[in-house]
């Protein structure tokens, strides 16, 4: 049931963007060409209920113009940008549009997320009503599940996993799970509420990937060769990034970042591409797992 609200608060959202406005029988006769509608039209208190949600969810505020009578998504142009509203257009309505009679399913070929599958709505939930939530989590590196409450501050998306970020009560501090992991999870009646100067964005600020990481921000330099450039120019490694070199058949981009294990994987995904050239100790390291993994061949 969860589920299914989700996906018509999106449908509703995405209706809406794309027409630009429209009146409640055009919202009306759109939805009856939906599976959600079986047949029968939205009640309005429905429909303002859905509104209510999506503000509360989102942060998205169908408006109406009280002279034409016609709904419209206020701030539209903050959908385009790299935000939750966006990413909720792309991901989700594609979900959508393939699950309804077009009959697409088999030309349209998506990376499977199983992770937000069971245990995503749920948080979102919790995380909206301030409540704690009680998970029993199986880690990779222990041999035996834990139960334990989090208070969940947000959740990040990365490499087709979803993690929860929060408080952990068992651990006193904020620590990051992958839902993936969780074996059973329920929302607990104990309330809680986000510090006032935590800022979910500000905590990954210095942070490539899903890692944390404890160290100092340091200086990161890597020289991108050949056709790699203009996939690092379109799609940036992270928000720092700043391009202070072009050269012949390549470029030198730098980062303020910490360095991590996502980091350096995700360098080494590149190679022969990218050449680290700084920090020190990053371009030693990145060396020493090459030369590692050159023994795996050298037979």
């Amino acid at each position: 049931m969860a589920k299914n609200l989700f996906n018509r608060y999106i449908w509703l959202v995405d209706t809406i963007y794309r027409n630009g406005k429209l009146s409640f029988k055009e919202i009306n006769d759109k939805w009856l060409q939906t599976d959600f509608s079986e047949g029968k039209p939205i009640p309005l208190r429905t429909f303002h209920n859905h509104r209510e949600a999506i503000q509360d969810l989102f942060d998205i505020n169908i408006e109406c113009n009280k002279s034409t009578h016609e709904y419209y998504i206020e701030d539209a142009d903050q959908l385009s940008k790299g935000t939750l509203r966006n990413w909720l257009l792309n991901t989700f309505t594609v979900n959508n549009l393939i699950n309804e009679k077009y009959k697409l399913q088999n030309r349209i070929l998506l990376e499977n997320v199983p992770s937000g599958q069971k245990y995503l709505t749920p948080i979102i939930e919790a995380m909206r009503d301030g409540k704690r939530i009680s998970v029993t989590y199986q880690s990779f590196t222990k041999n035996e599940p834990e139960t334990f409450d989090i208070e969940p501050y947000f959740v990040k998306l990365f490499k087709q996993r979803w993690y929860i970020i929060g408080y952990s009560m068992f651990h006193k501090m904020i620590r990051i799970y992958a839902l993936d992991r969780i074996q059973v999870m329920q929302m607990t009646d104990k309330t809680f509420e986000l510090p006032q100067n935590f800022l979910p964005e500000e905590y990954f600020k210095d942070c490539f990937g899903i890692i944390h990481g404890e160290g100092i921000t340091e200086t990161v330099m890597l020289k991108v060769k050949g056709n790699q450039v203009k996939y690092f120019r379109e799609l940036p490694l992270h928000i720092s990034q700043k391009e202070i070199t072009r050269g012949i058949n390549y470029s030198i981009f730098q980062y303020n970042l910490k360095v991590t294990f996502d980091l350096v994987q995700e360098i080494l995904s590149y190679a022969p591409a990218v050449e680290v050239l700084a920090p020190k100790s990053l371009r030693e390291e990145i060396l020493k797992i090459l030369l590692e993994t050159c023994k795996l061949y050298d037979r």
